[in-house]
């Protein structure tokens, strides 16, 4: 709980020059954003190579890190393009001891580059659509992969849509922090087309 204050702490400080989250979901940082994001630790009892993309002020991967730094060999991958959002991560970490490396690159790139083969879990969190996200991250998605994403209203279409292309398991849990989100549980990926698993 001690790691999450000093979060809220550096979030609240930073916003000021950064534009982090939306100013108007300060007020209920702790349910928009903390609960929001805590709510996958449960869903991954076993896990310890993570990879969190478009990761953006550190929601959900940056929480749950916190969250699961007592868990031996635990370690989080935190994939941000922006410069800026990637320096904040960086000091959260550093107040914190979260076990977390912040990837300041595209997803693409960080895929091409082979770092994290075949992690356990991969989440994101109102980055794109289910099929932008398949696409992004089947470069690094193993057999053993589970995808857990934070989504909205419209989770049935894309869904449809995600099957055009690729075959999977699929969970739709109702989130604990939005009547109107679902977190999407994804397992055993693989292309429609050729059959392989990912």
């Amino acid at each position: 709980m001690a790691g999450l204050l000093t979060y809220e702490t550096l979030l609240r400080k930073w916003q000021g020059s950064i534009n982090l989250v939306a100013s108007s979901s300060l007020a209920e940082v702790w349910n928009r954003h903390f609960l929001d994001s805590a709510q996958l630790v449960p869903l991954a009892p076993t896990a310890r190579s993570w990879v969190d993309i478009g990761s953006g002020a550190g929601f959900p991967g940056l929480v749950v890190a916190i969250m699961l730094a007592g868990r031996p060999g635990f370690r989080m991958h935190l994939i941000e393009s922006d410069q800026k959002k990637s320096v904040f991560m960086r000091e959260v970490i550093r107040a914190t001891g979260a076990p977390a490396i912040v990837h300041t690159m595209r997803i693409e790139e960080f895929g091409a580059r082979g770092e994290v083969a075949s992690p356990d879990i991969i989440s994101a969190r109102a980055l794109a659509p289910l099929p932008r996200l398949l696409d992004w991250t089947s470069s690094f998605w193993g057999k053993d992969t589970i995808g857990l994403f934070l989504k909205g209203q419209g989770v049935a279409a894309e869904l449809t849509e995600s099957a055009k292309d690729w075959i999977f398991d699929s969970e739709a849990i109702a989130s604990q922090s939005d009547p109107s989100g679902t977190v999407l549980k994804l397992w055993g990926l693989r292309h429609a087309n050729t059959g392989l698993e990912r």
